[in-house]
């Protein structure tokens, strides 16, 4: 029987373990270092069957497996795979997780963990014993207590009232020059591998304490170096240790009255020296060099000298590197270094595995989502939520928000109501335009700036009456507007009330020329005015109407119980048939918006973009007397800056976004958003030039471009407020 190793075919015999089967054809599991063959150590992890470090000494050879070693250095190449449509979750194969209640779980099955079943059989309990060796891999302990195991079939979570750690010891690993050669054995892994028939040659047998250093020729070990200047040659080293140390990783995870520690794994153990040279961290490759390294860098404490070198931070989590790096802590210190935290998984698990019986789709859907799909849109991620990048035809769906009549599903807009007695001065603080003259009613568009004075989002904000009113927020900054504005109010000790309805609120865009129409149709006699809203039915669905406008064109966005979503696109889509309605994605609208030259947050802005960089001085009022970011702007007022974002039209087809911006041979910045307009016949733009002076005529994708003024469509704005 045959399994491939680095797609080499390797013989092996029943009841070998991969790593045993290696071994026997005269290799290495990795590419060096002292094997244990008991699973503490990453000297023989491999990728088995695509899972990288995989225990190799803990899964047994089976024909037709796939091994194959990890880099000698670095880690072990990512698994991706082009996604077949790169627009949609990937599918896995599933995981399934089984559940089971107990009295006490032992983990481990050697003599303290037989013998402490035993005995608490004998006083009636019911008892679990969980052990690798019979396919029960215990990757963590968590409060509760809470076991979870990972098996051949699937994964096991163990609610037990007690827990009980009886994982033994395991033998100490040699720290020295030559410590990472091909050919080291620890005494109980020689004892197996003798016990499997498999040869060791010429061995000498050397306890950890005699040793001063391997010698090698090839990368394998050849002679075997003593304390007392002895060498003797072999073909396998074999090492022993008189004292070995607790196997205590599990415990060292969870602090729980209910998880007690029993035999080896809870007895003290008698450090050994401090290490001199060689390999103290095989997963990670840290010397003791390193480690001296980030001691005299400062790193003075067990905890940060593991995270500054990285050493017991590989896949074995400590159980080679722990004894020696504490000896190296504790000689520095003078004090015994206490061993640090343990962290779950004890056994590296695949995505899958971690996330059994677990679905979390990061990116939200909206209540139209199904409708959406239907209609065969094509959904993207954007703002943290699923939405339609198009419904087949991008420029179909362009014209007929130009000529005809759209629907747009903008439930993902944050949506806020914020009321009480200083509420137009919290908003006045919040915002750098003015608040107190916005009339029930009306609305306005705003900008959000940190205190730095840099853009973070925008919106608008709509009067209901003296002290209530709503806000808006974009898709991808409702994630946090609650929080900015809570603790801002918070901060400033004012009485307002907050209530977030981003998720109870669906919102629809009805846009377009015949969007009034449409609106009639279903009972709105009177739809309002620009940046006018109100309350009314819509279908006979209670709606809060906005007049405002993205797209250039006259829209209305309905804001709407999220229950009544479906119901409402509905009536709209039935309503506008005779119109030829047609619902648009985002491909469209960032067509349509982009002719408008408005800037979308996090697309067209960078991270330190101002109202003066965005050419939007006109929405900051620095005559009030305050506002967050208003120190931040007025300090920097009159010092140059040298970055603009910049309209700009070109003839042919739209450059790719991002492109570079020349003048002449000199990159002066580059593209942010770009569209071929078929109403402009012109290619628009909007990019950023940071470097002075600006430039009339730059050249992107080798074809000169011309600075523009926007908007560059309906620069009056008549359509919008038609």
């Amino acid at each position: 029987m045959r399994f491939a190793l680095d797609d080499q075919p390797v013989d092996f015999v029943d009841g070998d373990s991969v790593a045993v089967a290696v071994v026997r054809s005269g290799q290495h599991p990795q590419h060096g270092g002292a094997l244990c063959l008991t699973g503490d150590c990453g000297n023989c992890s491999a990728d088995v069957d695509g899972v990288p470090f995989t225990r190799t000494c803990l899964t047994p050879a089976r024909p037709g497996l796939r091994v194959r070693r990890h880099p000698a250095v670095g880690g072990p190449p990512l698994q991706l795979d082009a996604p077949k449509n790169p627009v949609q979750s990937p599918v896995h194969a599933g995981v399934e997780v089984h559940r089971r209640h107990v009295d006490v779980a032992v983990i481990g099955a050697g003599e303290s963990g037989t013998a402490e079943a035993a005995r608490l059989r004998a006083d009636g309990r019911e008892v679990l014993v969980l052990d690798s060796g019979n396919g029960d891999d215990v990757v963590g302990v968590y409060p509760g207590p809470l076991v979870v195991v990972r098996t051949p079939e699937h994964m096991l979570h163990v609610h037990a009232h007690e827990v009980v750690i009886a994982t033994g010891a395991a033998e100490v690993h040699p720290v020295c020059e030559g410590n990472m050669l091909r050919g080291i054995v620890l005494a109980g892994a020689a004892d197996l591998l003798r016990s499997k028939g498999v040869d060791l040659g010429t061995t000498v047998t050397v306890d950890i304490a005699e040793l001063a250093r391997f010698e090698g020729d090839d990368g394998r070990v050849s002679r075997v170096v003593f304390a007392d200047g002895r060498t003797e040659a072999c073909d396998t080293a074999i090492v022993a240790s008189r004292t070995k140390a607790p196997r205590d990783l599990l415990a060292r995870m969870v602090s729980d009255p209910n998880v007690r520690v029993v035999g080896p794994a809870a007895q003290r153990f008698d450090l050994p020296p401090a290490p001199v040279d060689g390999f103290v961290c095989p997963c990670s490759k840290i010397t003791v060099g390193d480690l001296q390294m980030v001691w005299d860098k400062g790193f003075q404490h067990l905890e940060l000298v593991k995270r500054a070198a990285l050493c017991g931070t590989g896949t074995c989590q400590g159980g080679v590197c722990m004894p020696h790096l504490r000896s190296f802590v504790s000689d520095k210190q003078g004090v015994e270094a206490a061993p640090f935290t343990g962290r779950p998984a004890s056994r590296q698990l695949t995505i899958a595995e971690a996330a059994a019986d677990v679905f979390l789709d990061p990116f939200r859907r909206s209540a139209l989502h199904d409708e959406h799909l239907k209609l065969g849109a094509q959904m993207d991620r954007f703002g943290g939520w699923w939405r339609p990048w198009n419904y087949g035809d991008a420029m179909r769906e362009y014209w007929a928000v130009r000529e005809g009549v759209s629907l747009g599903d903008v439930s993902t807009l944050g949506k806020m109501i914020v009321t009480g007695p200083d509420v137009v001065e919290a908003l006045e603080r919040l915002y750098p335009t003015t608040i107190a003259d916005i009339r029930p009613g009306r609305s306005r568009y705003v900008l959000l700036l940190n205190e730095r004075g840099h853009l973070i989002d925008d919106g608008m904000v709509c009067r209901e009456s003296d002290d209530r009113f709503v806000l808006t927020f974009t898709s991808g900054g409702a994630a946090f507007a609650e929080a900015w504005v809570r603790d801002w109010i918070d901060t400033w000790g004012l009485d307002v009330r907050i209530m977030d309805r981003t998720i109870s609120h669906g919102a629809i865009n009805v846009t377009g020329p015949l969007a009034g129409a449409l609106l009639q149709r279903v009972g709105v006699a009177e739809p309002p005015k620009f940046l006018q809203h109100r309350h009314a039915a819509v279908a006979g669905i209670d709606c809060h109407i906005m007049r405002l406008s993205f797209t250039g064109e006259a829209s209305f966005e309905l804001h709407h119980p999220v229950a009544h979503s479906v119901e409402l696109w509905q009536a709209l889509m039935e309503a506008g048939r005779d119109m030829n309605i047609t619902p648009h994605g985002l491909q469209a609208l960032f067509a349509l918006r982009l002719e408008k030259g408005h800037v979308i947050v996090g697309m067209d802005t960078e991270l330190d973009s101002t109202p003066r960089r965005l050419n939007m001085d006109w929405a900051v009022k620095m005559d009030k007397p305050d506002f967050i970011g208003r120190t931040a702007l007025a300090r920097t007022a009159d010092l140059p800056d040298r970055r603009r974002l910049f309209g700009f039209t070109m003839d042919g087809p739209a450059p790719t976004e991002g492109a570079p911006i020349y003048v002449g041979d000199r990159i002066v910045g580059h593209v942010a958003s770009t569209f071929t307009s078929p109403i402009l016949g012109t290619a628009v733009m909007l990019g950023w030039q940071k470097h002075e002076p600006w430039a009339d005529t730059v050249t992107i994708d080798g074809r000169p471009a011309t600075v523009a003024h926007t908007p560059f469509y309906d620069p009056e704005g008549a359509r919008a407020r038609a």
